[in-house]
């Protein structure tokens, strides 16, 4: 069981001075479910090497059991620090992939062109592809193999506009992840704001925000087996 994982290398918050990249719990807590399930995990980012954190994610109100797993293993660090280019992976050496959120996304991994070929070539031949909070950004240009949009007609889900605006970044992101999943005709669904939610659709499963990772990985997980 081999699962890939997509970080972002986007450190910036648009054009203002505050720093971005990838939500700590949104990649630790689903790392542990697939390692703890024996899964041999590889990490990968655009630019390889270390991925950008958001700072905000590793403030104190942010930790939880799987973010201190992460702070005490070395061999867990050593590996997000040193995060494979993206350019060289082989999507044909993955049973799934799966892509953390944060902001960063919406600005590399929606427009890189060795991602969007990963997701396609992934969907395509039946494996699970999966993403959480700002993540499912990922699939704006993705398309199906007769040129559809990827998420058309699926049930989707992803962090809300009202959680955006939650957050005050409605006017800084790139694009409302809500509003792209809704204008590329996938049927958007959401809980409450901040509350667990999880769409899935065939091999293409979704979480709404860094509450739904434990559940988008485990559903990763249980298509596997």
């Amino acid at each position: 069981m081999k699962i890939l994982i997509v970080l972002t290398s986007h450190d910036r918050l648009g054009n203002t001075e505050e720093k971005t990249g990838f939500w700590l719990e949104e990649f630790a807590a689903p790392y542990y479910v697939f390692k703890d399930a024996g899964a041999e995990i590889t990490l990968t980012s655009p630019a390889g090497g270390q991925p950008p954190l958001d700072p905000k994610s590793n403030q104190p109100e942010h930790q939880t059991d799987a973010t201190k797993r992460f702070d005490a293993d070395t061999e867990a660090q050593t590996a997000l620090a040193n995060t494979l280019a993206l350019s060289t992976i082989s999507s044909q050496d993955f049973d799934a992939v799966f892509y953390p959120g944060g902001h960063g996304p919406l600005w590399d991994l929606a427009e890189d062109k060795d991602s969007i070929a990963t997701i396609e070539a992934m969907y395509a031949a039946g494996k699970p592809v999966a993403a959480v909070c700002h993540a499912p950004g990922v699939f704006r240009h993705a398309r199906t193999a007769d040129g559809s949009h990827l998420v058309a007609g699926k049930s989707v889900t992803s962090f809300s506009n009202s959680e955006e605006a939650a957050v005050e970044l409605t006017d800084v992101v790139p694009f409302l992840v809500e509003d792209m999943l809704s204008a590329n005709g996938g049927k958007y669904t959401k809980a409450e704001d901040w509350q667990p939610h999880i769409a899935i659709e065939g091999h293409l499963i979704t979480g709404q925000n860094p509450a739904s990772s434990v559940g988008v990985a485990e559903a990763v997980l249980a298509q596997l087996r």
